[in-house]
């Protein structure tokens, strides 16, 4: 959903944060694609070392599953911040003032309870792994060559602890917006019309954007 909704600035301490929030978000994001680029390149390593020495990369699934929770976590902050995630569209657009921002409040306020408990389910899984006393620091370890499993685990609670960043920074736009009644409210994510919308995404496309 590149490019489909519109995210406002101005120069309140509100859209000050948002910025330098989504500045953070940017570098996970970045960090998740870098992570997808490694394993292309680990799967080169390890079809080329099978077909041409009869030896494929050791440890390929154990590096693997390392990298897996960057590739899944550490972009949905960026992308709720974008409003990239699917979404009712055809029913939110259908709404307008203080009724959208109050359903954006409520909808946004139980991802936030959800996602808390997800951080603290996420640390405690972390914190079974995790163990200054043990080698490598970690109490379990993958299967083949024996990485230390405590990384990963932390990934987890990392970007989900951003993205509740991320939620209650748009509950504050959303309460400022209903109480202001702001037509063009900042630091959430607008649902664009269909023209600013094929502009946008042309935009994108072109590598114009920023």
């Amino acid at each position: 959903m590149a490019g489909s909704s519109l995210v406002l600035s101005d120069d309140s301490t509100l859209s000050k944060i948002d910025t330098s929030l989504y500045k953070m978000e940017r570098v996970l994001a970045l960090l998740s694609g870098l992570a997808v680029f490694s394993l292309m390149v680990l799967a080169v390593f390890s079809v080329g070392g099978r077909n041409l020495f009869n030896t494929p990369l050791a440890g390929y699934v154990d590096w693997i599953e390392q990298a897996m929770p960057l590739i899944a976590f550490m972009g949905v902050a960026y992308t709720q911040r974008d409003g990239g995630h699917i979404r009712m569209d055809m029913l939110v657009g259908a709404l307008k003032g203080r009724s959208l921002y109050a359903v954006e409040f409520l909808t946004t306020l139980a991802i936030l309870a959800l996602m808390l408990l997800l951080v603290w389910g996420s640390w405690a899984h972390f914190a079974r792994s995790f163990d200054f006393g043990a080698p490598m620091w970690s109490r379990d370890s993958s299967m083949d060559i024996a990485l230390p499993l405590w990384p990963a685990k932390l990934l987890a609670p990392v970007a989900f602890g951003v993205l509740c960043l991320r939620l209650g920074l748009q509950l504050w736009a959303y309460a400022r917006a209903f109480f202001h009644n702001d037509e063009t409210p900042v630091a959430v994510p607008l649902v664009a019309d269909a023209a600013t919308q094929a502009a946008m995404e042309a935009e994108h496309v072109s590598g114009h954007d920023t």
